[in-house]
């Protein structure tokens, strides 16, 4: 349950410090909202005044201690005053809630810039330890709490402080017993929000947490549709939400029953509150030392202060809401990048595509990978690593693309230690055609020009025409402008294994990553395509990555792997002509992939 799960506290210090890092740069706009907003809170006191002193005028017009002309020209003057009470209110209104919106949408923008950039450039580990849903409900939830913590401050917090200031002021001027008393019913209002508000935080924390778990299924579910379709799994899956849809809604239930108590104290502390403010000029008024103007008075400015409370109250559960639901984000604003660039790191531009793994050993939690791995791929040749499932093929391309850093050891290319240049400028100095194109929901022609945005249309053009996307995109009703759809979904396998060739050539790149490239292809797709591949290779170091033998045979090395060692190393017809495991897997496959 729910209930009974640990939460961490709420990090409000680092939480607002982020905050106020957002916000500072917008002092400006903040002084003019709040020197409005005062402007405004100010009216609703200014036309009680008014109402005040048509009851005391026309009290005396009763008593016939005013005449009837002078009161028509105070009518006349209250009339006026508020009238520009209400025109200045209108007009300050408008110019509140457009600095406002002006001010929340940088804010929101500002928030999902960082946490995207931050997000984006994560190492690849956490990419493949957060669930995506995950993410994206928190970024979003982020922005909205950014935009609900504003909406507290400016809609919640400060009228209440302004009304009381303005409120408590004026009537110190009429009775300073009713002052204090409204005083003290607003501080104890106000502590016990905080109090209740205090004790729910780590519910609400937990139901956020719930909420994400619930939309990371949710996506994952969606994201493989094809697979619940296809085993014919609808119930299945529809149960394995439902849990965890209820234990989203047992939390939530949890976290909102908080509010029960908040609700029930708020009408005790409100009532003793009037209760001692009506006994006070009530008695006053008996004395015959108030008049019944002020009392009037007195009472419609405690109800000004009633809306603010409640809106306080409103305000301190959304700002507790704000919290935690930055909270769940500023998670990942505190996880630090596993792979940092050194501090005097250069950009690397690869010239040659010599590449050389010296000594490398990595273990990916505690398991050995790789140990003391050595081995120098050179320019221009092709060298295809095999070997049965976890030799540590992938992995060698991972590190490569410093996607992981080493334990032990370097990879160099043209002698430039990896971890010593960006790994950015790495990474786009690479270019790799891998097993499953995963393609952006755009454009045929954007995915292709991704790899190279600032290519000419003709360029992309060479390039598709170079992995025979042309006879395929004649066929589209919108051409090469055809939305391919999420994960490129409305293309076939071959079709997008051709938009990662097309990617790849227009990349230009001197080295060139073959992982698994045709192994979800039919043989004659596959046969279509390994033509593609071999006029891609020419002219570059290309590492492929293979689990048929076939599809390496005319590779100038082949490096035989197993439990991240090299035991084997040479050409396909050196390999099959010495006893070992490339010759014994080899025999395996011949039956199936060799003519």
């Amino acid at each position: 349950m729910a209930k009974n799960k640990k939460e961490k506290p709420i990090d409000f210090k680092y939480n607002l410090g982020i905050y106020w890092e957002l916000i500072k740069k917008y002092k400006k706009v903040i002084f003019v909202t709040l020197l409005v907003a005062l402007v405004v809170e100010a009216t609703f006191l200014a036309d009680k005044l008014v109402f005040k002193e048509l009851i005391d005028k026309g009290t005396e017009f009763a008593a016939g201690s005013l005449e009837q002309q002078a009161f028509i020209a105070i009518l006349l003057g209250l009339a006026a005053l508020f009238v520009s009470i209400i025109i200045t209110r209108s007009v300050t209104q408008w110019v509140k809630l457009h600095m406002i919106n002006l001010l929340e949408t940088r804010l929101i923008f500002d928030l999902k810039r960082m946490m995207f950039s931050h997000l984006v450039r994560l190492s690849y580990s956490f990419h493949t330890n957060n669930k995506t849903g995950s993410i994206i409900s928190r970024l979003v939830r982020g922005g909205r709490a950014i935009e609900g913590l504003t909406d507290v401050f400016i809609f919640n917090f400060i009228p209440l402080l302004f009304q009381t200031i303005v409120v408590a002021g004026a009537l110190v001027f009429f009775d300073i017993t009713s002052a204090l008393v409204i005083i003290l019913t607003v501080t104890i209002f106000i502590a016990y929000s905080f109090y209740i508000n205090r004790l729910q935080q780590s519910a609400n924390m937990a139901a956020n947490n719930a909420e994400d778990s619930e939309k990371a299924v949710i996506s994952d579910i969606f994201t493989n549709v094809d697979s619940v379709k296809y085993f014919g799994k609808e119930r299945q899956t529809q149960k394995k939400y439902e849990k965890y849809g209820k234990r989203t809604s047992s939390a939530f239930f949890y976290h909102w029953n908080f509010f029960r108590w908040l609700g029930a104290g708020h009408t005790l502390i409100l009532g003793f509150g009037l209760l001692f403010l009506m006994w006070f000029p009530v008695m006053k008024l008996l004395d015959g030392t108030m008049t019944i103007a002020t009392v009037v008075f007195i009472f419609t400015v405690y109800g000004n202060i009633i809306g603010p409370l409640f809106g306080f109250d409103h305000g301190l559960r959304g700002f507790y809401r704000s919290m935690a639901d930055l909270e769940s984000l500023f998670e990942y604003h505190k996880v630090e990048n596993e792979i940092k660039d050194s501090p005097n790191a250069k950009p690397l531009k690869i010239r040659k595509g010599k590449i050389e793994f010296n000594d490398v050993t990595f273990r990916y939690k505690k398991r050995y990978v790789l140990r003391n791995f050595s081995l120098v791929i050179p320019e221009n040749k092709k060298v295809a690593f095999v070997g049965p499932s976890g030799a540590g093929k992938t992995t060698i391309v991972k590190l490569l693309y410093r996607m992981y850093d080493l334990d032990k050891g370097s990879i160099t290319i043209d002698g430039e230690d990896i971890k010593d240049v960006k790994q950015e400028s790495l990474r786009s100095e690479l270019s790799i055609v891998p097993q499953e194109c995963v393609l952006f929901d755009d454009t045929l022609k954007n995915n292709i020009a991704f790899s190279n945005p600032r290519a000419s249309e003709k360029e992309v053009f060479k390039a598709m025409k170079f992995a025979q996307l042309d006879k395929v995109v004649k066929n589209f009703p919108l051409k090469e402008g055809t939305i391919v759809g999420e994960r490129g979904v409305k293309l076939s396998g071959g079709e997008k294994q051709r938009v990662s060739i097309a990617r790849a050539i227009l990349a230009d790149k001197k080295v060139l990553v073959l992982d698994e490239a045709t192994s979800a292809l039919d043989s004659e797709t596959e046969h279509e395509i390994q033509q593609d591949l071999a006029r891609l290779m020419k002219g570059r170091t290309s590492i492929i990555i293979a689990h048929r033998l076939s599809t390496i045979m005319h590779a100038d090395i082949i490096v035989v792997m197993e439990k991240g060692r090299v035991v084997q190393k040479g050409t396909h017809e050196e390999l099959i002509n010495q006893d070992g495991l490339y010759k014994h897997l080899w025999n395996l496959q011949r039956g199936g992939y060799i003519k």
